[in-house]
């Protein structure tokens, strides 16, 4: 076959098929798998903890969509000069388009909300999410390589191809005839290595009841900030500040004083695995 239509094939159409000419995109099927296995397995650990069944799809019932809301708020509000003028586009999510941390933003407020009205310990619920929600994260940046975005600068094609990447991976990061960098797969590879650390930490360490808490604070606050630095397409404010490398130092900052915080308040101290039941915590 001639190179030529090898590369053809190799480039991913970000269409996946057609609805009553409504496009459905790879970039929604993905995002919306991600967080949909993210929460069955964080259910299934929710039930060793004590919490009724099917609790964490009753939070995603209306807890996902409204994270979902604030990560598209959250990326038309750093894109307003553009959005300004074309108001019709801010529905479009299908096409791309939404911001993690305005996600996990909204996310963190809809499980105070469902923790307090159902008297649940805050700090158990988002325990258990963490290396959930960072699965479905290293997941859902492959929705982001389906759309040739969130990637970085020009790179040669033999750098690529000297780090053993799959051609396919490699001709999707080729975009008007130019190679990228796959930052998306960076941040993919970094988030999934920190679900490993927590579950592993998990199963073999004495973890504390807000461990995870912190780990997750930390861990994706320095890949984000490292990884956030070598992209192109970075949301800024007063034009020299990357959006997310801010907020990536609050995340560590926040993790580590929690951190602090939990391990200065001893008699505070709940292991994870000793835990059985949600209702008898605290809420925060």
């Amino acid at each position: 076959m001639p190179k030529r239509r090898i590369m053809m094939f190799l480039a991913i159409n970000p269409v996946a098929f057609s609805l009553f000419g409504w496009e459905v995109r790879w970039y929604g099927i993905i995002i919306t798998l991600a967080a949909f296995l993210g929460i069955e397995l964080a259910n299934r650990e929710a039930k060793k903890r004590g919490f009724p069944q099917d609790s964490l799809w009753d939070f995603a019932f209306w807890g996902l969509p409204f994270a979902f809301l604030g990560a598209r708020l959250y990326y038309v509000l750093f894109k307003w000069d553009y959005y300004a003028g074309h108001l019709s586009e801010i529905l479009a999510i299908h096409k791309g388009g939404i911001a993690l941390y305005g996600g996990l933003i909204f996310g963190a407020i809809a499980a105070l909300i469902y923790c307090i009205k159902n008297s649940y310990s805050c700090t158990l619920f988002v325990d258990i999410l963490a290396p959930y929600f960072l699965l479905a994260q290293s997941i859902g940046r492959w929705g982001n390589f389906m759309n040739q975005e969130a990637h970085g600068d020009r790179i040669a094609k033999s750098v690529l191809e000297a780090w053993h990447l799959p051609a396919f991976v490699i001709e999707q990061m080729r975009i008007d005839g130019v190679y990228y960098q796959p930052t998306f797969l960076y941040e993919s590879l970094l988030s999934f290595i920190g679900v490993i650390i927590i579950l592993t930490l998990r199963r073999y360490a004495p973890l504390r009841l807000g461990d995870a808490v912190s780990f997750y604070l930390v861990w994706y606050g320095s890949s984000r900030f490292l990884v956030e630095g070598m992209r192109t397409d970075s949301l800024y404010v007063f034009s020299t500040i990357r959006v997310s490398q801010a907020l990536s130092l609050i995340f560590i900052a926040l993790g580590i004083l929690y951190a602090i915080y939990r391990y200065q308040h001893k008699e505070e101290y709940i292991y994870y695995k000793k835990v059985i039941h949600p209702m008898n915590l605290a809420v925060l």
